[in-house]
């Protein structure tokens, strides 16, 4: 079974652009795992991450797939080859070498996938509610204009994402983003006497979008708690008692020519 993608409308098309937002469907995890576990992370059988890996840089026809040791930072590295050794800690990649795909693990947080098919620059981020505090979408994006692109011309998409219905967080939580700006509290949505909000990840996100200039934003408004068959979702796993959970991948790369 080959991998399943979601694809985004505004990617899509555009000239030397490829990407993926890809489903648990079509690898060789078992298990809690099962499918395209592409989380070395996890404590999944090594090898089976191994192939699903594989599978995935084959299905994007890249050289080689990359990801980082992601820390829920804003911390941005710039890609010209493989990495040699462990990869560098950080939380998104910007680059404008064909044939490397920037690859972004989440199993709840968003998956950003940015493209300037004019300057042939490609940027990846991953941004849970600590990156996008943190300014991770910002950082990206300046980081993908020291390398030629144009903000009002860069095009993101976000992938598979806890939505806000599922999301449901403490007060306290909800105070670190009223202590960068009251009007974060549209965000928030509580109901009249329950104890705690629930928060608008994908709304947040979109939010430093529209702040940014770039050109374009879609959100493909998928769920990953909601929708068990298609994604792993960390607060799925831990609701249902599950001792790990699988990472889902996205990514985004220059073809070669």
């Amino acid at each position: 079974m080959n991998p399943t993608t979601l694809s985004s409308p505004d990617l899509t098309g555009l000239p030397g652009i490829v990407h993926g937002c890809f489903t648990r469907k079509g690898g060789v995890s078992r298990k809690i795992y099962a499918g395209l576990n592409a989380g070395a992370g996890s404590r999944d059988d090594p090898m089976a991450v191994m192939i699903n890996r594989d599978r995935v840089r084959r299905h994007l026809g890249a050289r080689h797939l990359l990801t980082v040791h992601q820390h829920h930072s804003a911390d941005v590295v710039t890609v010209t080859d493989r990495f040699d050794g462990p990869p560098p800690r950080a939380d998104a990649m910007v680059t404008r070498v064909p044939g490397l795909a920037l690859g972004i693990l989440s199993a709840d947080c968003g998956p950003l996938l940015f493209a300037d098919a004019g300057a042939r620059v490609v940027g990846a981020a991953h941004s849970g509610w600590k990156g996008a505090l943190g300014g991770v979408f910002q950082a990206t994006v300046a980081a993908m204009e020291a390398l030629g692109a144009r903000r009002d011309r860069i095009s993101v998409t976000l992938g598979p994402t806890l939505a806000q219905a599922s999301y449901e967080v403490g007060l306290e939580f909800r105070d670190r983003f009223l202590a960068q700006g009251a009007d974060n509290d549209r965000f928030f949505s509580q109901s009249d006497g329950a104890l705690r909000p629930f928060f608008d990840l994908p709304g947040f996100i979109r939010h430093q979008a529209d702040l940014s200039g770039i050109a374009g934003f879609h959100d493909l408004a998928r769920d990953t708690y909601a929708e068990p068959d298609l994604f792993y979702s960390y607060r799925r796993a831990v609701h249902r008692g599950e001792p790990d959970y699988g990472r889902l991948i996205s990514a985004v790369m220059l073809k070669e020519s």
